[in-house]
């Protein structure tokens, strides 16, 4: 037999028996959603005062409601509040403690609202502030970014497709590429908090209250944009953490591309880098191992928040309007996925300045590679073959080169001339390395001064946002 619990719910008048222990354990929330805490008071403080405002309350019952609301809020700080599984969740924790607080004026706090539309704005003002914590860290991952590209400006290292050497490139270039990823994830977050930035507070359970409350007012005291059109899709509405899950997963995304890159850059196949002792770990057996667990963990941690946006979708995709209890299932994978992105973006604003370039291994891998072909077709188009003609031609001088262990750059010009008449003495410039890097001097290209200006235009829209 089960036993009983005799905790009195704001909601027991309806019922005849008290709730059974299990369904207790099995409906909580507060648990995990006590994260809410402070944004259900700061809610809450805005709600009664537009009660007051509107005349439902009295000035004298807004502030003993207020005092009461500050000092749960200072004993919740301070860890001294003491949470009840009983009262369910972080709404009915703390109004029961309010109360206890304040007597029965306490109970008035929760006139004209309801804890659907009560947790629909706790969920939106906790994710304005997280929106605002994730972009600082996006700025500061990009700024690491931007100081290694800057340093390794001029660094020449194979560009690859299909991870076959292709053309050579810079690595302040490539570093340059994470920062415009991260730069869109930033832009992403800023548009999701747009829709984020909607009060839905006062769409009470579904359809409004009957209280001549004044949203407006409630929202301008919280810093809301706008007001919900519509109650029924206000209190029922979980795109907004649907949409911030998904531009999390763009995040984790990007985040686990650059650690693929990290991984190979850092094994002795490739050794183009090497990261800090200090953020790697070694083997429990084999003593001469350095294992860059940090970018492999990041790797690793993208499926639990792709796997946060399944869920989310799969929760919402068949729930009539308006809100049912399914949404308390929402909160748990919104936390994991906060909680993971954030400390991936902590683990790459610590890692990437112990990272150390290795330039030798860079520049002697591209000159393996025959990176320089595309040049070597490019000047013969501009003597007037066709490209097709040009590729061609190219390809056989690139088998030849293969077949004499040689670098392009290597081979001489009669040797190049049995390819075609067209090559001339000033080929060689646009086969040396340096050379094929210069030559994409346009906006967007690897040349060394347009890497420099993009790292300054990158600095002055960083500055911006500030």
């Amino acid at each position: 037999m089960t036993s009983k619990q005799t905790t009195v719910k704001p909601w027991a008048g309806r019922f005849s028996e008290s709730t059974d222990s299990f369904v207790e354990s099995f409906t909580e929330s507060v648990s995990f959603d006590k994260r809410l805490a402070h944004f259900d008071i700061e809610g809450s403080l805005a709600h009664v005062k537009m009660l007051a405002h509107v005349d439902v309350l009295t000035d004298e019952e807004c502030q003993h409601i207020s005092e009461g609301l500050l000092q749960i809020r200072q004993e919740i700080e301070s860890g001294n509040f003491k949470w009840q599984s009983a009262l369910e969740d972080v709404h009915m924790n703390i109004e029961s403690a309010l109360v206890s607080a304040v007597g029965e004026v306490g109970k008035k706090l929760h006139t004209g609202r309801s804890r659907n539309d009560q947790i629909a704005t706790d969920l939106r003002l906790y994710l304005r502030v997280i929106v605002d914590q994730l972009c600082g860290q996006l700025v500061s991952v990009q700024s690491e970014l931007l100081g290694i590209a800057e340093q390794e400006a001029e660094t020449i290292l194979p560009g690859l497709t299909h991870m076959q050497s292709a053309q050579p490139i810079t690595f302040g270039h490539h570093m340059l590429a994470w920062y415009e990823m991260l730069k869109r994830d930033h832009q992403r977050l800023r548009d999701c908090q747009v829709r984020i930035d909607v009060m839905p507070l006062g769409s009470a359970a579904l359809a409004g209250t009957s209280f001549p409350i004044d949203r407006e007012f409630s929202a301008n005291l919280l810093g809301f944009d706008t007001v919900s059109s519509n109650s029924l899709d206000a209190v029922s509405d979980r795109d907004f953490v649907i949409e911030f899950v998904s531009a999390c997963s763009i995040i984790m995304m990007h985040l686990s591309r650059f650690s693929e890159e990290l991984v190979l850059w850092m094994s002795p196949q490739f050794g183009f880098i090497d990261l800090g002792d200090a953020w790697c770990t070694g083997s429990s057996i084999m003593p001469q191992k350095k294992n860059p667990d940090l970018p492999e963990l990041v790797r690793g941690k993208t499926g639990r928040v792709y796997g946060a946006l399944m869920g989310l979708l799969t929760l919402m995709k068949a729930q009539p309007l308006a809100y049912n209890r399914d949404n308390q299932e929402d909160k748990e994978s919104l936390f994991d996925v906060i909680d993971t992105v954030q400390a991936c973006l902590q683990a790459y604003a610590g890692m990437l300045p112990t990272m150390v370039v290795k330039r030798p291994a860079m520049l002697e891998a591209a000159e393996r590679g025959y990176g320089t072909a595309t040049d070597m077709a490019d000047y013969l188009v501009k003597k007037g073959l066709p490209f097709r003609d040009a590729h061609e031609v190219v390809g056989k001088a690139v088998h030849f080169a293969i077949e004499s262990n040689k670098r392009l750059a290597e081979l001489s010009i009669d040797e190049l001339r049995s390819f075609s008449d067209d090559l001339e003495e000033d080929v060689y410039a646009v086969l040396e390395l340096s050379g094929s890097v210069a030559a994409r001097d346009h906006t967007g290209g690897t040349a060394v001064k347009q890497v420099q200006a993009a790292i300054q235009q990158a600095r002055d829209y960083l500055a911006s946002l500030n």
